[in-house]
């Protein structure tokens, strides 16, 4: 539409904006490659500093002792890039990954419960490390973690975790003599599952069972537990194994599920704690709708989220500038 002379060209309202989401557009690739750069940096410095405690060369940590010093491990998957995918399996036979898994590790310290005995975490105290790695690598990384929280002066320690294998192979490897607690509600869901599984669409069966079987675990009778298991009856060969897995999970694992010592020690029993990391940290950075990550990508903002969460984002500053 043309404007006749001596009168004002009219407005362009979809030009402009057009316009400004094309400027917020590059404005918003340019704060990514920003934050992906910094996080890079970030995590370079990670690495050497976990080389070095590879070789006992530890920063030295003084302080007061540290009544009681928690580690909490669990891990979450990413969506990946196709070529960071190619060649692994997925969760479902037959079909590819879609994601890679994220390991992800905090420390707090706790010092205090309520009135029912129930433990509360010191404020602020939370501080968490994580990265797309192997075991063996993000070994190293939440030991030091924990090294540099206090792990040496701390009265009592504590690895929390589901019950996958290399969360107990990191801390019998790793932190020797810490107390060994498999999340209650991570465990509760296992019998979930398999009750599902042998009573499928009887909810009246499925109540009647897991109240009898989850109190024996909440009050630790583990050995109960697993004859009560494999004392049930079936014809249904999957349904067998179902009960057979279930049962092994429960027997390799009983020492970490004396929930009532737990208790009476005022130490945590879920791993709601880093289940929330995997939430914030991850989950609200690397989850965005659309997003797919290479594994260089994901761990530059992992590092990134981690190091700015933890307090220490003005510390990297000041070291670089040094």
């Amino acid at each position: 539409m043309l404007a006749r002379v001596g009168q004002e060209a009219p407005f362009d309202h979809g030009r402009q904006q057009r316009k400004l989401l094309g400027d917020l557009e590059v404005t918003t690739k340019a704060v990514e490659r920003t934050a992906e750069a910094v996080g890079e940096d970030i995590a370079a410095g990670e690495q050497e500093q976990m080389e070095r405690a590879v070789q006992l060369d530890l920063p030295i940590v003084v302080g007061e002792p540290v009544p009681i010093l928690c580690v909490e491990i669990d891990a979450t998957g990413i969506s990946a890039v196709r070529k960071e995918t190619e060649g692994r399996a997925g969760k479902r036979d037959g079909e590819p990954a879609q994601t890679r898994e994220a390991k992800l590790g905090c420390v707090f310290t706790q010092t205090s419960w309520d009135e029912e005995g129930y433990p509360i975490g010191d404020p602020d105290s939370t501080t968490y490390t994580g990265a797309i790695e192997t075991a063996e690598e993000f070994a190293k990384r939440i030991y030091l973690e924990a090294w540099r929280r206090g792990w040496s002066r701390a009265k009592k320690k504590v690895v929390l975790g589901d019950g996958a294998e290399w969360i107990w192979n990191i801390a019998d490897q790793h932190f020797p003599g810490a107390i060994q607690i498999v999340d209650l509600f991570h465990a509760r869901q296992k019998l979930w599952d398999l009750v599902r599984s042998l009573y499928p669409n009887q909810q009246a069966e499925q109540r009647r069972w897991i109240m009898i079987h989850q109190d024996m675990l909440d009050e630790g009778k583990i050995e109960n537990l697993v004859s009560a298991l494999r004392s049930s009856e079936t014809d249904h060969v999957e349904r067998a194994e179902e009960i057979r897995k279930t049962s092994a999970y429960f027997e390799k694992n009983a020492t970490r599920m004396q929930y009532p010592e737990f208790r009476r020690q005022h130490l945590f029993v879920g791993s709601g704690v880093i289940e929330a990391g995997c939430k914030t940290i991850s989950g609200s950075r690397s989850k965005q709708s659309g997003m797919f990550w290479t594994v260089r990508g994901a761990n530059a903002i992992l590092a990134l989220g981690c190091c700015q969460f933890n307090g220490r984002f003005e510390d990297y500053w000041e070291a670089r500038r040094a």
